[in-house]
């Protein structure tokens, strides 16, 4: 069974309930059905008239909000314990952790604006940002912005698209997976080049 397919199956069986409750395991990492595929056949079925376009924004909202949420708890409650026993294993100690919430101070913002669309890295903002202790209020005004627009930006896909969906959806799944390759290679450039600086000026 294809992956549409799957999705399709999902739908008929449970309806509203794959975005409420299906969204949040695609954010703690399980492997289902991925949220882009998932939202942009939400539109799909918005578009033929199959669910009720606002309805099925607010059940995608919620279950993504939900989502976030408890991987931001996880991530808060038992990120720091664990790093502390186990992070020597993996290189990382707590002193990493604080250098890193200082690189989120400076250009964190953003990221938890656009981050849903770069492939890979939803489901890791959730417990990267509770490991971090970033404020829930802080979460809540920039994370929960950017799941509004991913949610919006994939169901229009498919309800704007309508038959022509899977196409207009490679297309772009293809554009975010270069622009996200690109764009770690500018990270690692400038990372390179910083710390070359650094080496230079001792």
């Amino acid at each position: 069974m294809n992956l549409i397919a799957l999705i399709e199956k999902l739908f008929e069986q449970f309806g509203y309930l794959v975005l409420l409750l299906g969204l949040p395991l695609d954010f703690i990492a399980l492997p289902i059905p991925p949220g882009n595929s998932t939202l942009t056949y939400t539109g799909y079925l918005a578009y033929k008239g199959i669910l009720h376009k606002f309805s099925a924004l607010i059940m995608a909202f919620l279950g993504s909000i939900l989502g976030i949420t408890i991987t931001y708890y996880i991530g808060y409650k038992l990120g720091l314990p664990l790093i502390g026993r186990y992070g020597k294993f993996l290189s990382l100690k707590p002193s990493s952790i604080e250098k890193t919430r200082k690189y989120y101070d400076k250009y964190g913002d953003k990221l938890l604006i656009v981050g849903f669309f770069i492939p890979g890295i939803r489901q890791f903002i959730g417990y990267f940002t509770g490991i971090i202790r970033i404020p829930y209020k802080h979460l809540a005004l920039y994370a929960y912005a950017g799941i509004g627009l991913w949610v919006t930006s994939f169901f229009s896909i498919g309800f704007f698209f309508g038959n022509q969906w899977k196409y207009i959806f490679n297309l772009v799944e293809s554009y975010l997976k270069y622009s996200s390759l690109l764009l770690g290679i500018f990270i690692l450039c400038f990372v390179f080049i910083k710390q070359r600086k650094k080496k230079i000026s001792k």
